[in-house]
């Protein structure tokens, strides 16, 4: 039962990490910008995220079983085609949704 908890422990918080770069415009969340902070950025941001995602789903497993698995090229990419589907709607926010809200309001 706990171990179902974890996981979507683990499902939520990669989800809230896929959206985060585009949500906000602070690098890494910490360090403020003068401008806007461009999309090349953000792709990097989402990348390390991805990658830190990527540990703490290790940390578990290891902490549950007390081994790691050995995992292929397809579970990697797999899972950035899931975290990129995860980040959808923070993209949409942030290229298309933003831009039409701001139209609307006028």
């Amino acid at each position: 039962m706990l171990q179902g908890w974890v996981a979507g422990l683990w499902l939520a918080l990669a989800a809230l990490a896929a959206n985060l770069p585009w949500l906000s415009d602070r690098w890494l969340l910490v360090l403020a910008r003068d401008r806007v902070k461009p999309g090349s950025l953000r792709l990097l941001e989402w990348l390390l995220l991805y990658g830190l995602i990527l540990g703490i789903g290790f940390g578990f497993e290891y902490k549950a079983t007390g081994v790691l698995s050995r995992q292929a090229w397809e579970f990697y990419t797999v899972t950035a085609c899931l975290f990129a589907v995860a980040a959808l709607p923070g993209f949409i926010y942030r290229y298309q949704l933003r831009r039409l809200l701001g139209h609307a309001s006028r």
